[in-house]
């Protein structure tokens, strides 16, 4: 049995055949290879793409999905080993993955970090709590990282571009009103390498680079499969001659926990927004975000809707390769 709870367990030749699987159901999504299966998505945190591409591919590939939300459908979780459970949890991870293990064939978990201890946070416990006690697979569908729109993202890439390896990836920060999850950075920096791209991490300032532990895979990463990985504090120099632009904004993980204290640093950021002026320095670039966007703050109306942004083709693979990867999971094929 394989969970899929990050992509640093997963080999770059298993990843690829999750994607050759995604883009043969992409040409025929009605097939019932799942017939009588069942996932349970659950759900701590909002979704829209997540919760909706789930359900329809589950239901397309003839099984079922039950979707729960801890703490308001269903009864709250607690994830802690040994916890004293006087709060408000009434029940434990181990009884909670034991129930939907003999119910369900797979277990899908939306946990987003409690943004208080990054040294916390950073272990991905609640996630790992989960697979411990669960006896079916379980998948990730975000907490600090994100795999599953890793996939959908190398997907839209491989569609757009063919051969990926050597092009250039620039990964950019962009500001927003407040610090966000680092996930889906984690995530687009771990696929990218991993695929021999040459990765640009472009950010404001040295507060503003990604956990060490990300940052080494990549690095690591490139070295196996021949792309480049560097990080950039210049704007004009990160975009020239680029061949994909990913835009996303997270928080400055020395400030993690203290929003306030962060907003000194963020306040002097709004020029990172992606605009025409950057992506014209750009080798015709792609751009793409994972979404949710906020228009005219991480980017403008014209890159939003310009032909180059295939941020709706990434949204529509996280169909497809969710398809794929919950098949891959429960041994079937085509």
């Amino acid at each position: 049995m394989q969970h899929f709870l990050t992509t640093l367990d997963w080999t770059r030749e298993q990843l690829e055949s999750v994607l050759d699987l995604a883009a043969e159901l992409k040409q025929q999504p009605i097939q019932e290879h799942l017939r009588g299966k069942s996932i349970a998505l659950m759900f701590l945190n909002p979704s829209l793409r997540t919760r909706t591409s789930f359900e329809l591919g589950m239901q397309q590939l003839g099984g079922f999905a039950i979707v729960l939300q801890p703490g308001k459908d269903a009864w709250g979780v607690e994830f802690e080993p040994g916890a004293v459970m006087d709060g408000d949890a009434e029940e434990h991870i181990a009884e909670v993955a034991a129930v939907l293990s003999r119910y369900c064939d797979l277990i899908a978990l939306r946990a987003f970090p409690l943004f208080q201890d990054w040294a916390i946070d950073r272990e991905d416990a609640v996630i790992r709590s989960l697979a411990q006690h669960s006896t079916v697979p379980v998948i990730n569908m975000e907490t600090i990282v994100h795999p599953c729109q890793e996939l959908a993202l190398m997907q839209t890439l491989k569609e757009q571009l063919g051969e990926v390896r050597r092009r250039k990836f620039v990964l950019t920060w962009t500001w927003h009103p407040r610090p966000l999850n680092t996930a889906v950075a984690n995530s687009a920096l771990l696929i990218a390498s991993k695929f021999g791209m040459d990765v640009t991490l472009l950010c404001p300032e040295e507060a503003y680079r990604l956990d060490p532990q990300f940052e080494s895979a990549a690095e690591r990463f490139v070295r196996e499969s021949g792309g480049s990985y560097r990080m950039t504090h210049d704007i004009e120099e990160a975009y020239r001659g680029a061949d994909v632009v990913y835009a996303k904004s997270w928080g400055a993980l020395p400030f993690y926990g203290r929003p306030e204290e962060e907003w000194s640093l963020r306040q002097n950021y709004r020029h990172f927004i992606v605009d025409e002026a950057k992506m014209a320095l750009t080798n015709s670039a792609l751009f793409s975000h994972c979404l949710p966007l906020r228009r005219n703050i991480k980017a403008t109306d014209s890159v939003m809707d310009a032909d180059y942004c295939v941020a709706l083709d990434e949204a529509e693979n996280r169909l497809h390769v969710q398809k794929a990867l919950m098949m891959s999971l429960l041994g079937k094929t085509l």
